[in-house]
């Protein structure tokens, strides 16, 4: 069993919706510990600092518990890392979801961030669909190409089986992005919550997908 990165604690959970999950190739080195229903308590390495910013703020927002540990061909470039990672962490969604029966399933929030906003609007039935529309202005931010949140974004969804409409805008592109992550975070939390009175998946024809 992979020991998660850093201090963090996962505590125990009657639900047991937490999972580890690794993925190594000849490009990267992955490991990632995602517990649905945390705290908001972070340990992320991914070798960017920026993106280790986002994902620490999607987890602080969603009440996640996340651990990421990845080792990648930085020396070429960011790509491989930041789509690699945003595969993993999907499907850590997924299986930590399981059979996806008795949770809210849609989720939405708006985030601002001083002269930036941005609004995520999803559906974790198991439909992979993306529309982000988030116009950086540069071409980076830190140590993180901006035109690889997107690719993210996209990586993420494929895996995790979510439908997401993500929409911002602003002047600082450290900001909008931030924003957007923090949105993606809350949006998500309220879609995995587990609702009291549904019994089975929330899908009139019986089954999600």
């Amino acid at each position: 069993m992979t020991t998660p990165l850093g201090s963090i604690e996962f505590g125990p959970r009657e639900d047991g919706r937490r999972v580890t999950l690794g993925r190594t190739t000849q490009e990267t080195d992955i490991t990632v510990t995602l517990a649905l229903d945390g705290s908001g308590h972070t340990a992320v390495d991914t070798g960017i600092g920026f993106y280790d910013h986002l994902l620490g703020s999607f987890a602080h927002h969603g009440l996640f518990d996340l651990a990421i540990h990845a080792d990648g061909d930085l020396q070429i470039d960011e790509h491989h890392n930041v789509e690699d990672v945003a595969l993993v962490l999907g499907a850590a969604v997924a299986e930590a979801l399981g059979d996806r029966a008795g949770i809210q399933r849609f989720g939405d929030s708006s985030v601002p961030m001083d002269d930036a906003i941005a609004t995520a609007v999803l559906d974790v039935g198991g439909r992979p669909y993306a529309v982000i529309d988030l116009p950086f202005r540069g071409e980076r931010a830190g140590g993180l190409p901006l035109q690889l949140v997107e690719h993210a974004l996209e990586s993420f969804t494929r895996t995790a089986g979510v439908t997401l409409h993500l929409t911002g805008h602003g002047r600082d592109d450290h900001h909008l992005a931030e924003a957007a992550f923090k949105a993606l975070g809350r949006a998500l939390r309220v879609a995995c919550e587990l609702d009291p009175r549904r019994e089975g998946v929330a899908s009139t024809k019986g089954g999600l997908g």
